[in-house]
């Protein structure tokens, strides 16, 4: 014979666990270790650091090369050009070396710098732009314009932060993702003819 089973009337119910219980949602670090999961790079943009980001450049000489290029200000897009193209387009190339940066937030971007040419009045702006991108080799900084001074600051971290994680990709491949849609390899790019008012 079954004995009935005995209730404690001070006993609380029972409730079923919570399903947004935050604790019991929340994904352990090593999940995306173990996910089997690769982050690709399929966007790299052309830029001056923002004023308000924190930035570093990747110190190794196979990362930043010196190129000819068209800078649309207007548009703020800058396009390489081939060097065979250089001479028939006097007058709207620019050289400039670009560097291999990234943000705080992982965000890796190409840095183009000006290079001084050898008749032109030396330029405070590309000179200390050139010399924080050197200076961001080593440490985290900021960079803002002085209009007063005609030149860029450099502004220091005051703590410690954590050298930068770069990804495996070649400087090659930066640029190749980051100039997929902007390479003038004719006098019939676009580019070329809207500068020479055929477009």
């Amino acid at each position: 014979m079954n004995m009935p089973k005995l209730v404690d009337p001070d006993a609380a119910p029972a409730t079923a666990p919570d399903p947004f219980d935050i604790p019991s949602l929340r994904l352990n670090p090593s999940f995306f270790e173990t996910a089997g999961v690769k982050k690709l790079l399929t966007t790299v943009p052309v830029r001056k650091p923002g004023k308000q980001d924190f930035i570093r450049v990747r110190p190794q000489l196979e990362y930043r090369e010196n190129f000819a290029m068209i800078d649309l200000k207007d548009d703020r897009e800058e396009y390489l050009v081939r060097p065979e193209l250089i001479q028939e387009l006097a007058g709207e190339v620019v050289f400039k070396t670009v560097f291999t940066a990234i943000d705080r937030q992982g965000v890796i971007f190409l840095w183009p710098i000006r290079l001084p040419a050898p008749d032109e009045r030396k330029s405070d702006w590309a000179r200390s732009e050139r010399e924080a991108a050197e200076l961001a080799m080593t440490q985290w900084l900021r960079l803002k314009p002085n209009m007063k001074l005609g030149a860029y600051e450099p502004f220091v971290a005051e703590s410690a932060m954590a050298d930068p994680v770069w990804p495996e990709l070649s400087y090659q491949e930066l640029v190749r993702i980051a100039f997929r849609d902007r390479m003038v390899t004719s006098v019939d790019h676009p580019v070329v003819k809207r500068l020479r008012g055929l477009a």
